[in-house]
């Protein structure tokens, strides 16, 4: 069996952990493959919203498995917090999750760091969440991070302040030398309170799995356009955001992918720093940004709004190979009379283009827009598409074409009952 994989198109934010858990049922394991706490995924059921920032989305059905891969970033304390408001719906997080022994731990200075570096940056701020999420991968790629499966290890204490001492003396460079006694304390607590999960060589796990005919579905954090490599750096994530990062992120080798999963807004939302085409500044986005209830889900910041962007949503199914997309938050655009979507980008010298250019990030683009009709209507009491408005089928009928990729989930609800699916989802 192959592993199917579903992750972000944009800039994160798409509502990747709703579709996870609508789509759950239809699969034996949910694996997580990079990112870390920086991430949140929203689901929401039975009338309670859940916001889940390590733990794969398909943790409430019961009869999942749940790996949380070698390309994850963790810390054990908000993983602790996690599980704890987990508690209170009886979920038997013992027995269905899985952590990789080569997933990498945030210690306490790598928040430490990740602060300094940001404050140091002044105006050039990338808009991190201060998670300690780059410093942790920093460390990873130094070949200085610690692991899930050090703290089995009788000298993980040592090995722990010998990381610390060197953050340290990193920090005394930024003035920001800490009290470590109380971080210590604290971690170490998460750290024992870790240890008595499942820790395994997850890469194996997830093979078996594959190679007994079962499924399994990679979860991704963030969206494609913050991957380390293809997004608008230095505007990123620390991480591969797209589907080559489920293979080296969950030890998967390429032949074995299977459908790539692409979910995108019905519009764009940004959160921190970063090029932002079709941002809007007026009315519409502030409008957008209510009727959206676009704040961060793990930092409460305001996103930043504004209208669809096709020549950004071609790149991110280039570079992931998407064969479906799920669009999501169509709900939202029915404030609007007029909807407008960027088909192209005028560059500075005057050119258009319908490509991602390396020069966004120093180059304003002034996007080019094609305007169509909205459908001024709620769409909470539909559930099959033929129901639609005939304006929203027009608007996915047109992104269709201009992706030549089907879309075959339309969101219209933050509800995982609010989700309509088309041409018989391929899963």
């Amino acid at each position: 069996m192959k592993m199917d994989v579903l992750l972000g198109l944009q800039w994160g934010d798409e509502g990747k952990g709703k579709i996870v858990d609508f789509l759950a049922t239809q699969y034996n394991m949910v694996a997580r493959f990079q990112g870390g706490p920086n991430a949140g995924h929203t689901l929401e059921f039975d009338g309670i919203k859940h916001v889940l920032h390590q733990i794969p989305s398909g943790i409430f059905r019961k009869d999942i498995e749940n790996i949380i891969g070698n390309g994850v970033v963790l810390d054990p304390l908000i993983f602790k917090k996690e599980v704890e408001a987990l508690d209170k719906f009886n979920l038997d997080v013992h027995s269905n999750l899985y952590i990789s022994k080569k997933t990498q731990l945030i210690l306490p200075t790598h928040r430490l760091l990740d602060a300094a570096y940001e404050e140091a940056k002044g105006k050039s701020k990338i808009g991190s969440t201060l998670k300690g999420i780059g410093p942790t991968y920093q460390d990873k790629i130094a070949r200085m991070g610690l692991r899930v499966g050090d703290v089995l290890s009788p000298n993980f204490k040592e090995k722990y302040q010998k990381l610390v001492a060197a953050h340290i003396e990193i920090l005394k460079q930024y003035n920001a030398v800490p009290d470590m006694e109380p971080l210590d304390k604290e971690f170490f607590e998460a750290v024992d309170f870790l240890k008595k999960f499942q820790l395994i060589e997850s890469e194996y796990k997830i093979n078996e799995v594959l190679n007994s005919g079962a499924k399994v579905l990679a979860e991704g954090a963030q969206g494609s356009l913050l991957d380390i490599d293809f997004g608008s750096y230095p505007f990123v994530t620390s991480s591969n955001t797209t589907t080559p990062g489920a293979c080296s992120g969950l030890g998967v080798a390429p032949n074995k992918i299977g459908e790539v999963f692409g979910i995108f807004k019905a519009y764009c939302t940004r959160v921190g720093s970063g090029p932002f085409p079709t941002e809007l500044f007026d009315e519409d986005g502030k409008n957008m940004q209510t009727e959206g209830n676009e704040f961060g889900a793990t930092t409460g910041r305001p996103r930043r709004c504004g209208w669809l962007d096709l020549p950004a949503l071609k790149y991110a199914i280039m570079i992931n190979g998407v064969t479906q997309l799920f669009m999501m938050k169509a709900d939202v655009l029915s404030i609007f009379d007029k909807i407008k979507v960027c088909t192209h980008y005028k560059r500075g010298d005057g050119t258009v283009t319908d490509i991602f250019p390396f020069e966004i990030v120093d180059e304003e683009v002034t996007p080019i827009y094609k305007e169509m009709d909205g459908w001024s209507t709620s769409l909470r009491d539909i559930n099959e598409y033929d129901a639609l408005p005939t304006t929203l089928k027009d608007y996915i009928s047109f992104i269709e074409t201009e992706l030549n990729t089907p879309i075959n989930i339309i969101s219209v609800g933050p509800d995982r009952t609010s989700t309509i699916m088309r041409n018989g989802v391929t899963a």
